[in-house]
């Protein structure tokens, strides 16, 4: 009788059609979910949305939740899902860009500071220690009290407070690689600072400040609304979902669909994202072992 054996590259070939494990867990696919339905939102708003998210209608005002407006109507008749939804765009975009540019610039400055040292390194954190003494919220407020209320001081408060988390982070990671053995090889072989920082040093010493940008989006998220509840950040009419907040807190206890629906979503946006953040910690943690 014959017998037959898998052949050890068919086994291998088997083995490495298999999906990775961070793939397939739980909280992986529940954040990616999450995201992608937000995203789809954000990009495409008018596929969605079945009314103009700024029409005043007063005939159907502060009306509850019925097959024609299933979130209910707000004060001026306006549709709440279609102001949920088109609000995606913008919270989004203060979570993204307000993490892109304090990412980017906050890691060169630690990149810099923890390979040069001396003055420049001392200067830089010094200077963040005692801007971190202070909570993120206030840094925020008091900056956009200074430059006045709207949606582009909102931008620039976030890229001014945001870049020293990522400075620290990055100065860490660096200070601990720049005696390694590959990086001393590179020095012997006469490659230049910028060589060895670009190519060599920030690929391994980047993968914290992403793992730590998920989760900054989701305190972005939630300051841009907090300061457009506070009538700081994004001004009325624009739809955004802090600002759906503030604009409902006044009928809280006659149309409570005002405040529950935004809020919902942003709290829902902010879970998936951090179950994100939570993978890739994950993914790196196995990775590093």
């Amino acid at each position: 009788m014959k017998k037959y054996y898998e052949s050890p590259k068919g086994g291998a070939e088997k083995k490495a059609a298999r999906l990775p494990d961070w793939l397939i867990t739980p909280t992986f696919i529940i954040g990616v979910v999450i995201l992608l339905v937000v995203l789809f939102a954000a990009i495409f708003p008018s596929a969605i949305a079945p009314y103009d998210p700024d029409a005043v209608n007063i005939v159907a005002r502060s009306q509850a939740p019925s097959a024609e407006h299933i979130f209910g109507t707000d004060n001026y008749g306006r549709d709440i899902f279609s102001r949920v939804v088109w609000g995606a765009r913008i919270d989004l975009s203060i979570g993204f860009f307000g993490v892109l540019i304090p990412f980017v610039i906050g890691s060169l400055i630690g990149l810099l500071a923890g390979w040069y040292g001396g003055v420049l390194d001392s200067v830089l954190m010094r200077f963040s220690e005692i801007m971190m003494a202070f909570p993120f919220t206030i840094l925020v407020i008091a900056i956009i009290a200074i430059l006045g209320a709207g949606t582009i001081n909102l931008y620039i408060a976030l890229w001014l407070v945001g870049w020293m988390s990522y400075a620290k982070l990055v100065r860490a990671e660096v200070l601990s690689l720049k005696q390694s053995e590959f990086v001393e090889a590179a020095r012997v072989a006469g490659f230049t600072d910028a060589r060895i920082l670009l190519r060599h040093v920030l690929p391994n010493v980047i993968s914290s400040s992403i793992v730590f940008a998920a989760s900054d989006m989701v305190l972005c998220m939630l300051t841009g609304a907090s300061m457009s509840f506070l009538g700081l950040g994004v001004q009325p009419p624009t739809s955004e979902w802090g600002a759906m907040l503030n604009e409902g807190r006044t009928y809280i206890t006659t149309a409570s669909w005002m405040t529950f629906y935004p809020g919902l979503c942003l709290a829902i946006t902010g879970v998936g994202l951090s179950l994100l953040g939570d993978s890739l910690t994950d993914i790196l943690r196995k990775k590093g072992r």
